[in-house]
């Protein structure tokens, strides 16, 4: 596995580029989480004392960039000194520079922020369920599960085991694959009010006033010996409160299935 170095990240970005586009995104980005809306952090005390490198950040999905900015910002903010706060924006000075993110292919190809967002740290994987908008079925490009594994090696790493914006999707056993093979430490995250605050890109104010929260939580409790992907899937998808037993509206439709239902064999 390559490996970072005083100049270079482990993909060969300069670190000083990589300072000035989170710098500058961060700049921009700043007055749409402590500005036109108000971001609430919390949980981030479980990031105090994790270690430099294989640490797998797994999050619910609802922008395309907003909620990777988010993390920029927490994870800069902690990086100063800073716990559950953004309102001193100095820490955009000495940002958190080896941190990743898993972004689809596709998503970080289209218009030149986001190839500048791709700079900043995404490795970048092609689904294999769905393309251009299309379900498609193709195999796992074993080169970007090595390039994953290349930023765990060297940092901090965010993936989106849902692989879409939508809510309560279900989760891709390939991230309880990689979690299995490569022993991670794994820290959930659940965010909430980005698709209400932000259009679907994330790059737009679509409502102000909104108080989007990001919830950092401990560390999941995984026996990588004895789990299997399956159940460490499972573990994931209730961390970051994305199964059915969370989704409030499937909850309502299901009683009022069994209402109905109930009232006409009444009636019969």
């Amino acid at each position: 596995m390559a490996k970072k170095n005083i100049f270079t990240d482990a993909f060969g970005t300069p670190y000083f580029l990589k300072r000035l586009i989170i710098f500058i995104l961060g700049f921009v980005s700043y007055r749409r989480f402590n500005g036109f809306n108000k971001l609430k952090i919390t949980g981030t005390e479980h990031l105090v004392d994790l270690p430099d490198s294989n640490v797998l950040f797994v999050s619910n999905h609802q922008t395309y960039f907003a909620d990777v900015a988010a993390m920029y910002h927490a994870f800069c903010a902690v990086n100063n000194g800073y716990l559950n706060t953004i309102k001193n924006p100095i820490y955009l000075l000495n940002p958190k520079i080896d941190f990743y993110y898993v972004a689809a292919e596709e998503t970080m190809n289209k218009g030149i922020l986001p190839k500048i967002f791709k700079i900043a740290g995404a490795v970048t994987v092609k689904r294999t369920w769905r393309a251009e908008g299309k379900d498609v079925n193709r195999m796992v490009d074993m080169s970007e599960i090595d390039n994953i594994m290349k930023a765990l090696d060297n940092g901090w790493v965010a993936t989106f085991p849902q692989g879409t914006t939508s809510a309560f999707a279900q989760g891709r056993k390939g991230t309880a694959k990689l979690i299995k093979n490569q022993r991670p430490i794994v820290i959930p995250i659940k965010i909430n009010g980005f698709r209400r605050a932000f259009d679907k890109k994330g790059l737009r104010v679509k409502v102000t006033g909104v108080k989007p929260t990001m919830e950092f939580k401990a560390p999941l409790d995984i026996d990588y010996d004895k789990e299997n992907a399956q159940e460490i899937l499972v573990k994931i998808m209730t961390a970051i409160e994305q199964t059915e037993d969370f989704n409030v509206l499937h909850t309502y439709d299901q009683e009022l299935k069994a209402k109905k239902l109930e009232q006409k064999n009444s009636t019969n």
